[in-house]
């Protein structure tokens, strides 16, 4: 089986990527259930890379609904390294325009609605750091090649992520403002969480949409707005990528503190270990506990 060490995961758009050749659709089974759906394998500006359609081929899935450690534990098992994470945002400031990338640094988990969010527990304890939940170096990566592609591009800010499938209330976005944050989705936890567990770098390419419903001279948030944001910029999002794999095929094997985030997290004893828990996370700490 061939190396993959890049991943994506957005809309179900990408698997019809320009310039994507040698594709081959996969469907893998991992302990946590099925992935969103097939994983699509192609190479990309001379890269192998695996795409998976989060809310699953035709958007069939809720975001409480996405099988979230099936998708990254499916990439894990395939070889990534990094992970590009591409999404559809509302706005909490003025300057963040639709129609903007955000390239995030900071996350907020109000999601409340019992998505798991870790691969760990059953006999197994690991205490992960995600002090910096988005990896520096393929978030500046994926900058540079928004910016290449010729999309305003913003680099840090605060992403809150909410359970959905509603949009915010008035005074939810009111909260969210006051709290700091600078954009809203309903994504990003668990699945920022889950890849540094999975020691895999993980960065977002936030596609702004809306304004949520905080601005008072704009119309509200609605299903029509961010789709049709959304299919001004798919040209931006697949140019960008194109460009991302391609700055990342140049140092594809750098080493990064986040392909080690394990390494003091793990604290169960070895010999405390169920043998059917440690055979379900091999591919997470095998390397550690082999």
């Amino acid at each position: 089986m061939d190396s993959v060490k890049i991943g994506v995961i957005g809309g179900s758009g990408l698997y019809n990527m320009p310039g994507l050749t040698e594709i081959e659709d996969r469907e893998i089974a991992t302990p946590f259930g099925s992935p969103s759906g097939a994983v699509r394998i192609g190479t990309l500006a001379g890269m192998r890379v695996a795409f998976i359609a989060r809310h699953g081929k035709g958007h069939v899935l809720t975001p409480t609904e996405v099988p979230y450690r099936a998708n990254i534990y499916a990439l894990k098992t395939l070889g990534v390294q990094q992970v590009i994470s591409i999404s559809a945002m509302g706005s909490l400031r003025e300057a963040l325009a639709p129609g903007h990338v955000v390239i995030p640094d900071q996350l907020v988990d109000f999601t409340r609605d019992g998505r798991p969010s870790s691969f760990f527990g059953e006999g197994l304890v690991s205490h992960i750091s995600v002090a910096d939940p988005f990896c520096t170096e393929l978030s500046g990566i994926i900058a540079e090649a928004v910016t290449a592609a010729g999309g305003t591009v913003h680099r840090g800010g605060t992403a809150v992520t909410v359970a959905g499938p509603r949009f915010s209330t008035r005074g939810e976005s009111a909260l969210f403002r006051k709290w700091g944050c600078d954009l809203i989705g309903m994504t990003a936890a668990p699945e920022a969480f889950l890849a540094r567990e999975a020691e895999m770098c993980y960065a977002t390419m936030a596609h702004i949409t809306d304004y949520d419903v905080w601005h008072e001279s704009e119309e509200a948030v609605t299903v029509d707005r961010v789709l049709q944001t959304l299919n001004a910029n798919v040209t931006l999002a697949q140019n960008a990528l194109i460009g991302a794999v391609g700055l990342l095929g140049t140092g594809i094997d750098n080493d990064c503190d986040c392909h080690h985030a394990l390494e003091t997290a793990l604290i169960t004893a070895r010999e405390r270990i169920p043998a059917e828990t440690l055979e379900r996370l091999r591919p997470l700490v095998g390397k550690y506990l082999s």
